[in-house]
């Protein structure tokens, strides 16, 4: 896609649209709100796939009951008093707000104990997983996020879906300067590089996928209705079959072989999970050994020329979207104006 074809957008115009097509289409404020606020800071850190080209489909789900927009979600309290550990229910709404009050309480609980694990249950696709993080690192602690995902990869050796692409992300807080973000999709791509290649009717590069006989393919259609190739072959393969099992099981919810695919408006409600560590390193080695010792491996990085440090490139591109605008494809963005009814009825 051409320059010409993109229009730079305000983060704050760019959020109304995306909220109030949400809630246009049965979100509640909280739903819309917490929602619409992550996919646009996915756009302006460069991730466009986790970004507002996803209102479409989450419009669609809202209007096929595929998720609850008047969700609200809750604490559950079955553990006692192992304040350690807590499990938030997304009562079947976005994952956006049930993950910002698992993260929230884990704080809290991890500035008390060291350390807090927060597992979300009955939710529905997380975007990009390190966004959920950045709290964690201005708190000054180090942050993990795990989620699984509707089958989009087979398992080692197999042919048909049955893990999803179940992101992994790391988020470790540094001395004055942005956090090491390190976030990744255990398939060779996120699904949303395939499916925005898919809208733009363009090719996806050959060892990406397979299509539904299982062949490798480089058709971007073909693909979706495929499955993905795990990254780095069978340690791939053994990391996506290690989500599944954790989230799944201190969630409590569906495998991603249960889920129906987010890529299509109707079906079963997700009912996926998410789990989050949180760790604070005072309550280890202390803060300043903590702070020495990664600065002293990050330094080390850069002194090799060629080398940048993960997070370095969205922080780039937050920077630049803070001053230019957020930079969205011209038809998206009239799709985004028809959907929060300042165009065309939707």
């Amino acid at each position: 896609m051409s320059a010409t074809d993109m229009k730079a957008v305000d983060a704050a115009r760019l959020t109304r649209l995306a909220e109030t097509a949400l809630r246009r289409a049965g979100a509640s404020a909280l739903q819309a709100e917490a929602t619409a606020a992550a996919l646009v800071r996915a756009d302006a850190a460069g991730l466009a796939s986790h970004g507002v080209s996803r209102v479409p489909m989450y419009v669609a789900h809202l209007r096929h009951d595929r998720v609850d927009g008047a969700a609200v979600p809750v604490l559950q309290a079955r553990n006692g008093e192992r304040r350690a550990a807590l499990l938030v229910d997304a009562q079947c709404g976005f994952a956006f707000p049930a993950c910002a009050m698992a993260i929230e309480q884990a704080i809290v609980r991890a500035r008390e104990l060291g350390v807090s694990v927060a597992a979300v249950t009955n939710s529905h696709h997380f975007g990009a997983a390190a966004s959920h993080l950045e709290p964690v690192a201005a708190a000054g602690m180090i942050g993990i996020a795990l989620g699984n995902s509707p089958a989009a990869m087979p398992a080692w050796g197999g042919r048909k879906p049955l893990f999803g692409t179940n992101p992994i992300a790391a988020v470790f807080p540094r001395r004055g300067a942005a956090p090491v973000v390190i976030d990744l999709s255990l398939s060779e791509v996120a699904r949303g590089k395939i499916m925005v290649a898919a809208k733009a009717g363009k090719p996806i590069p050959l060892g990406w996928a397979l299509d539904e006989a299982g062949e490798p393919t480089t058709d971007a259609a073909a693909a979706l209705r495929g499955s993905m190739l795990p990254a780095g072959g069978v340690k791939g393969a053994m990391l996506a079959l290690l989500v599944e099992l954790l989230v799944v099981s201190l969630a409590g919810a569906q495998f991603g072989a249960e889920a129906d695919s987010f890529f299509e408006n109707a079906g079963g409600r997700p009912r996926i999970g998410q789990v989050f560590l949180v760790l604070d390193p005072a309550a280890f080695s202390g803060e300043q050994v903590y702070h020495d010792r990664v600065e002293a491996l990050l330094a080390a990085m850069l002194a090799d020329p060629g080398t940048r440090l993960p997070g370095a490139r969205r922080e780039a591109s937050q920077q630049r979207a803070s001053r230019e605008g957020i930079a969205v494809p011209a038809p998206l963005l009239a799709e985004l104006e028809a959907l929060a009814g300042e165009g065309r009825p939707a």
